[in-house]
């Protein structure tokens, strides 16, 4: 039995305002191919099929054709679960139709568990394996808000409630195992000893934590020893958690932004032999369009433009570029252009780097960027700069920022 993990789509993504239908049409079309090539019995797809949970017209008809394609394909099932950034009843609403073609859809958890427990058969009505389909787990899914209550009792709680779930349900599929076929969950979190994304660039890759603070990070030894694999969806870089080789999250297909352009993206192709676990197989998806960084002195970013190839590529390079300067030049913007002239690159983002200190907030903004056109966290973010904080306690400080927003975006 084969079964492809994948997840972190983000359909709809966004890139500094620029669109990337063609890279995700380039993907499924890709995945298809894969899912034929190694013939694939399942796929599960691990939450965040989509970047927002009203997604565009455009985004949804790209994943009903996929899904179409898979219908013509030798993958006989099909485990779609949702994320943080999908709205259940987007997901959830062609679910009947879907599971005429053996396409199972958990949009949201259920009360009645038996829901989430899909067996999976061949061709001959044999079983093959046993999954607990687990999605992105809301607060309101897993305790009941009780008045009065501290933060350490709210994330006490909540990382209460997310265990119980998977003890609950690997307590439901015991009976499996004298069937002697694998026992499978996913699931859509944070799990300690994961690598995210830099907390300055979280919101930029939509990965943003999923509960405020350290809300809901559960660890490998939290998962109940029953599942013979467990698949992740959330962090975009493929990794396994806490060195476990049946713990992984298979990674974003697509490097959703600056920080992840070092990233090898794959999806993954599981092997069970007799019922076990025996290989898994990276599959690196290709890269149709390059990220890179530059950042130096102006002299610096010169030479090193000039050295990159940007030969040979599919789509147009997208750049971010940091420029390091002692004194505000006004005409800084006008200059990487020119540098990036007749060649095959876009700048997506460029930032000024002053390496004259203690300067004010409006002189790190200068006339190169107006303040409209920064976010609310890029304007906190340069004024920490400018008042000589400690970089270290950023993440913290930018964390309670973020906090006070999402308060705000829901009064």
């Amino acid at each position: 039995m084969r079964i492809l993990h994948t997840a972190d789509w983000h359909i709809g993504h966004r890139l500094h305002d620029n669109e990337r239908y063609d890279e995700h049409q380039l993907f499924l079309d890709w995945l298809l191919t894969v899912i034929e090539t190694y013939e694939i019995d399942l796929l599960i797809v691990a939450g965040d099929i989509f970047d927002n949970g009203y997604p565009s017209h455009e985004s949804q008809s790209q994943y009903y054709q996929f899904l179409r394609g898979l219908a013509q394909t030798n993958c006989r099932n099909t485990i779609i679960v949702g994320g943080n950034h999908d709205y259940p009843g987007t997901l959830n609403a062609p679910r009947d139709i879907l599971e005429l073609l053996n396409i199972k859809v958990i949009g949201k958890a259920f009360r009645e568990l038996k829901y989430q427990i899909i067996p999976i058969h061949d061709s001959q009505k044999e079983l093959q394996a046993v999954v607990c389909a687990v999605p992105y787990l809301r607060d309101k899914d897993i305790r009941q808000a009780i008045v009065g209550e501290s933060y350490e009792q709210i994330e006490e709680r909540i990382k209460e409630g997310i265990i119980k779930h998977y003890q609950q349900l690997a307590e439901e599929v015991t009976s499996f195992r004298s069937t002697n076929v694998p026992i499978i969950a996913t699931g859509h979190l944070f799990a300690l000893g994961g690598e995210p994304s830099a907390p300055s660039e979280m919101r930029e890759c939509s990965e943003k934590p999923i509960h405020i603070g350290t809300l809901g990070n559960i660890s490998a030894a939290d998962f109940p020893t029953v599942f013979d694999y467990i698949a992740l969806g959330h962090l975009h870089r493929p990794q396994r958690v806490n060195q476990q080789d049946h713990i992984r999250y298979s990674g974003s297909p697509l490097p959703l932004s600056f920080s992840e352009f070092t990233d090898k993206k794959t999806v993954l192709v599981l092997e069970f032999t007799d019922n076990k676990l025996t290989e898994v197989v990276p599959v690196e998806v290709p890269q149709w369009r390059r990220l890179v960084r530059f950042r130096g002195t102006f002299e610096k970013l010169e030479k090193d433009i000039k050295d990159f190839d940007d030969s040979g590529q599919l789509m147009r390079v997208w750049a971010e570029i940091k420029v390091e300067l002692d004194y505000y030049e006004p005409n800084i913007v006008q200059k990487l252009q020119d540098l990036i002239k007749d060649r095959n690159i876009d700048i997506l983002k460029h930032q000024a780097i002053y390496t004259h200190t203690h300067l004010s907030l409006d002189e790190q903004i200068g006339l190169e960027k107006a303040l409209y056109e920064l976010s609310p966290e890029e304007i906190f973010e340069k004024k920490c700069e400018s008042e000589s904080l400690d970089p270290e306690k950023y993440p913290e400080m930018l964390q309670a920022f973020r906090e006070l927003l999402e308060d705000e975006d829901h009064s």
